[in-house]
């Protein structure tokens, strides 16, 4: 039962996420350049009606992220919230009244199947630890942290295709963090119940989020999203299961040939990704 939930709450995130993304570039776009890195950016985006649905549809996208993960690891439910790209795509192509192109139905396909066979290679009853103790966290909590300010740093001072790349890096990164620290916060709240309010992870999570919100919308104002959605897309859940190996000592394949099916799986999710994340149907 806890699997079913996990999975449909993942799948939906996926749904709700992808076609947020989709309308928030489209907002962001229009923002001025140098409000990027800005709680103004926020501001500005705030009055935009396209935005605030795809705000919606993101928050939405987060809620059914927690109730996934507060049923399943991070390695099960992360893989299938990175299928967002094969839902939004499909209904945008059906709302414009357009068919599919041969690298968007391969990208879908690609997607979807390396997923299932990266899923299919976990271990039955993935294992770990459900609420870390704080030294758990240290060592993520640095690199995350350097490798966003190292990042945004070089964004900042590079215009185009760069910016674009090192905005939507620092936003996987964050949304990677922003997904551990929700397993850890939900696990908190199921065991702890309004106990959760006296430890760090709820207050860490808010100013995670927001850190991460400025990121994304600071990637999609940058530049192209066939540039940042498949950054985002596909470094997110890589990182997020890497937490989730390093802090909650959740499994992956436990055989070396289990693994490297593993891995070639996730590869083939990575092609799809990049194949739908530069889909015209995407960007335009």
């Amino acid at each position: 039962m806890n699997i079913l939930v996990a999975v449909s709450s993942a799948l939906m995130a996926a749904l709700c996420f992808g076609l947020g993304s989709v309308l928030q570039h489209e907002a962001a776009r229009r923002a001025p350049p140098q409000k990027a890195l800005r709680l103004r950016l926020l501001f500005d985006l705030v009055r935009r009606p396209m935005w605030l649905v795809g705000t919606v549809l993101s928050i939405s996208s987060f809620a059914f992220l927690a109730l996934a993960l507060a049923f399943g690891p991070l390695v099960l439910v992360l893989p299938l919230a990175a299928t967002d790209l094969v839902f939004a795509l499909p209904l945008l192509a059906l709302r414009r009244g357009e068919r599919l192109s041969r690298s968007e139905v391969t990208g879908i396909v690609c997607t979807a199947g390396g997923v299932a066979v990266f899923l299919v290679a976990l271990p039955p009853s993935p294992s770990g630890t459900s609420v870390p103790a704080v030294r758990e966290w240290a060592l993520v909590l640095v690199v995350v942290i350097g490798v966003v300010v190292s990042l945004a740093a070089v964004g900042a001072s590079r215009p185009g295709t760069v910016r674009t790349a090192s905005y939507a890096v620092c936003a996987a990164a964050m949304l990677a963090l922003l997904d551990a620290l929700t397993r850890s916060t939900a696990d908190r709240v199921r065991t702890d119940g309004f106990g959760a309010l006296f430890h760090w992870e709820l207050y860490a999570l808010m100013a995670v989020g927001v850190t991460a919100l400025v990121l994304s919308q600071s990637a999609f104002q940058a530049g192209s999203l066939a540039v940042s959605l498949p950054i985002i897309d596909t470094l997110e859940p890589i990182c997020a299961v890497a937490i989730g190996v390093a802090v909650f000592d959740e499994q992956l394949a436990v055989t070396v040939w289990a693994l490297a099916v593993q891995m070639a799986g996730a590869a083939v999710a990575v092609i799809g990704v990049v194949l739908l994340g530069r889909s015209p149907l995407a960007t335009d």
